[in-house]
């Protein structure tokens, strides 16, 4: 069996190399994939421009490839899936309708408000004046969103005036992000503690992925700028059971209901990110089209079942109710590039991966990587390693992670040493 992920990530090294584990699997092939995919065995990258869709439905038809696992959100939003299924190909991804629940924030904001999913108070603006009226009139700390896809990174907590006013005139004055903020979606801060929550959906069936916390900021201590994720844990402890039924019963079931009622039902990955209050009641932030980054790599690292099994039931109309999870504790640590997440730095020569590899426990899954000359692995983007390690528990977790961290070295290299520190806390 052949399989083809799409993907640059750290998300897409970890979902070819589960998908590698099973046997059945002879050829996990990565478009365009990194250093590390070119290096992992049975892994193949391919040089195949994913926006391209005749060209990778003519790649998949030549290599008679069994499914296709979308990584990234831009492809989801482009309609590969809807391309692939109509040319015969199967693939384990969302339509470009139910897509728009991350492509554009004002759509999620309404698609939930009608059908009661709980979320904070918004407002959609594509002018500066009347933003900045809403923020005088609701105060804050608020939150500020580009309505587009943003990498992770159009999302501006503002905990004072200015600072809203700022981001306002980034986003729809400056053109910081492009399109994606010609207009922004403003909402309530809400207060409380984050947590990931994954699902597979074949349309209908539900299957929860084991929980998970990432840490979006740049500094240690949860501070600084928001980027598209420092590092992350599975499970998260925040999601109780109490926690857990409660998101599946009003957020994950009414969703998929919903895009069912439409017509347009959901398969693929979703991810809710969540906002836990003191009442032990979910929230959502934000809806993701795909598996989180960097969530996956630890889930992966947890995850006893076969990832090839489940999609291929997923694919079949059949997802079960639950997986099988190592009872360990995983978590990632991202190394990043000078200067992330304003601005990133490439061809910097990374050491101590080979070190690194042979560790029990330990796995770095690769991001922003390519191969230089003379063998040498590269810096190649902002978000560069995944250094992933399992414990008994979180703080073993994180101890071998970061002695695993300080064996790695690259020019500008920067990450931070308390993800799990909420989970340790506890």
């Amino acid at each position: 069996m052949k399989i083809l992920v799409t993907g640059t990530g750290g998300r897409e090294h970890a979902l070819a190399w589960a998908c590698a584990k099973d046997d059945k699997v002879t050829t996990v092939f990565v478009a365009k994939g990194n250093a590390g995919t070119a290096h992992e065995p049975k892994l193949c990258n391919v040089d195949l421009d994913i926006s391209d869709h005749k060209a990778v439905i003519d790649f998949c038809q030549k290599e008679e490839i069994a499914f296709v696992v979308v990584g990234a959100e831009a492809p989801l939003v482009a309609g590969i899936t809807d391309d692939l299924t109509k040319a015969g190909i199967k693939v384990w991804g969302c339509s470009k309708y139910c897509s728009q629940l991350e492509g554009s924030k004002a759509f999620a904001k309404e698609f939930m408000q009608a059908i009661n999913v709980p979320t904070a108070f918004y407002q959609v603006f594509t002018q500066t004046d009347g933003a900045k009226a809403f923020v005088k009139e609701k105060g804050t700390p608020i939150v500020i969103k580009a309505d587009g896809l943003a990498a992770g990174k159009g999302v501006i907590v503002a905990m004072t005036e200015t600072e809203a006013f700022a981001a306002i005139d980034d986003m729809l004055s400056g053109n910081k992000f492009g399109e994606a903020g010609s207009r922004v979606v403003i909402e309530e801060f809400l207060a409380g503690e984050e947590a990931s929550f994954i699902c597979m959906i074949d349309g209908d069936n539900i299957l929860p992925m084991a929980t998970s916390q990432d840490h979006k900021r740049i500094f240690e201590g949860d501070k600084g700028a928001n980027t598209g994720g420092m590092g992350a844990y599975s499970p998260a402890p925040v999601v109780t059971a109490d926690v857990h039924d409660k998101v599946i019963e009003r957020v994950i079931r009414p969703v998929v209901d919903e895009m069912k009622r439409r017509g347009t039902p959901y398969t693929g990955f979703l991810y809710a990110g969540l906002m836990i209050d003191d009442n032990a009641d979910p929230y959502v932030i934000e809806f993701n089209c795909r598996f989180g980054d960097p969530e996956t790599q630890p889930i992966m690292m947890r995850l006893k079942s076969s990832l090839v099994d489940l999609i291929l039931a997923g694919l079949d109309g059949h997802l079960p109710k639950t997986a099988d999870w190592h009872d360990d504790v995983a978590l990632g640590i991202v190394l990043a590039s000078r200067g992330y997440p304003d601005s990133s730095s490439s061809n910097d020569v990374i050491t101590g991966l080979p070190q690194v590899g042979s560790v029990e426990k330990v796995k770095v899954f690769h991001a922003g990587t390519k191969q230089g000359d003379n063998g040498q692995i590269l810096t190649n983007g902002g978000r560069v390693l995944c250094v992933t390690a399992l414990g008994k528990d979180v703080a073993e977790a994180q101890a071998r992670a970061l002695q695993a961290c300080g064996t790695i070295a690259f020019d500008g290299i920067q990450y931070r040493r308390d993800i799990g520190w909420r989970a340790i806390g506890r």
